[in-house]
C-alpha cells in the first residue's frame, strides 16, 4: 500500500521580503519621502547609483541607474523574497513555468537568481540574508551613519498591491500559487482599508500580494499591470499615523478613506507613489 505523502507548500523555504527596488529618475526626491517614513540611507552601491535605505527589518532600494531609455515616472521594479535555496527556488520556478530575468542593468552586482512579475516587475530569491548578507558584497556604508536604524512603531512589511487587467486575476493567482506556493484568502477576507481585489498569502504565512483588476465603468481608464504600491504592517495604526503625520507624511482623509485602526493611505508622491499602512503585529523570521 503506498501512503500519499502531502507536498509541503512552502517548497521554497520562503520566509519573508528581504527588499523592494524602485526605479526612479529622481532619487533624491524620492529619498526624502522614505525618510518621512523613517527610512534612513545606510550604503550606497560600489559602481552604481544604486542607495540602500532600511529601517528595522525593512531593505529598500532606490536604483536609480540609467538602462537603456531613462524611466518616465518612479516605480516599483522588484521584490526580493528570502528563501532556503536560492539555486534551488530558481530551478524550482523555472520548471514551473517562469521565465528568468534577462540580463540587464539591476541594482546589484551579485548574480541574485530573478524570474519576472508583472510588468516591468522581477521577483528575486536571497538565501544570504544572515551574518552575511548581499549588501556586504554591493554595497559601501555610509560613514557614521546607524547601519539598523529603529522602525517607526513596529514598522514591517505587509506585502505589495499588484494592479492586473481585467479578468486576469485567475492567471495570476495560478502564478503565485503553482510557481511560489502562495494561498488565496477566502473572498472577503481582507486586511487594511481598501478592501477589494484578491489576496494571496505567501507559504510562510508573513507577507500578502492583493491583485486588483480595474474597477467597473473604467474601461477608458489606461491600467497597466505592474506592482504599485507597499503595504506596511503596523501593531498599532492610529500611533504610526500620528507619528509620520508629524514628520510630514500626508495621508488621505476624503470620501470613504479616512485613517482608522485598520489602515491608513498616503497621498500620491512623485506622481506615481504611494504607500499603505496595514494593522498587523511583526512575525517573528522562521529562520533556515
Amino acid at each position: 500500500m503506498n501512503d500519499y505523502i502531502p507536498e509541503p507548500r512552502n517548497v521554497l523555504g520562503i520566509d519573508g521580503i528581504e527588499f523592494i527596488e524602485f526605479v526612479t529618475p529622481q532619487p533624491q526626491a524620492l529619498g526624502g519621502v522614505l525618510q518621512l517614513l523613517g527610512f534612513a540611507p545606510v550604503a550606497r552601491h560600489r559602481s552604481r547609483e544604486v542607495a540602500l535605505y532600511r529601517q528595522g527589518p525593512m531593505n529598500l532600494i532606490v536604483n536609480a541607474e540609467p538602462s537603456g531609455s531613462a524611466p518616465a515616472s518612479t516605480f516599483l521594479s522588484a521584490v526580493a523574497f528570502r528563501v532556503r535555496d536560492a539555486a534551488f527556488a530558481m530551478r524550482h520556478a523555472l520548471d514551473a513555468g517562469a521565465w528568468e530575468v534577462p540580463r540587464r542593468a539591476a541594482a546589484m552586482e551579485l548574480n541574485i537568481p530573478g524570474i519576472l512579475g508583472s510588468g516591468e516587475s522581477s521577483i528575486y530569491f536571497v538565501d544570504r540574508f544572515k551574518d552575511f548578507s548581499i549588501y556586504d558584497v554591493d554595497f559601501v556604508p555610509l560613514p557614521g551613519v546607524d547601519p539598523g536604524p529603529p522602525s517607526i512603531g513596529g514598522l514591517h512589511y505587509f506585502g505589495v498591491v499588484q494592479a492586473v487587467r481585467a479578468f486576469r486575476s485567475a492567471e495570476w493567482v495560478d502564478f503565485y500559487s503553482q510557481i511560489l506556493g502562495f494561498r488565496p484568502l477566502p473572498e472577503g477576507q481582507y486586511f487594511g482599508i481598501l478592501p477589494k481585489g484578491t489576496l494571496l498569502e505567501s507559504p510562510c504565512g508573513g507577507f500578502y500580494i492583493q491583485l486588483v483588476e480595474p474597477p467597473e465603468g473604467a474601461e477608458e481608464v489606461h491600467w497597466e499591470e505592474g506592482l504599485v504600491r507597499i503595504g506596511f504592517g503596523a501593531p498599532d495604526v492610529p500611533a504610526v499615523t500620528r507619528e509620520l503625520q508629524r514628520r510630514g507624511v500626508v495621508f488621505i482623509d476624503e470620501g470613504t478613506l479616512h485613517p482608522g485602526e485598520k489602515g491608513a493611505l498616503t497621498q500620491v508622491y512623485l506622481g506615481s507613489v504611494t504607500f499603505e499602512l496595514v494593522a498587523s503585529k511583526p512575525r517573528a523570521a522562521a529562520g533556515g
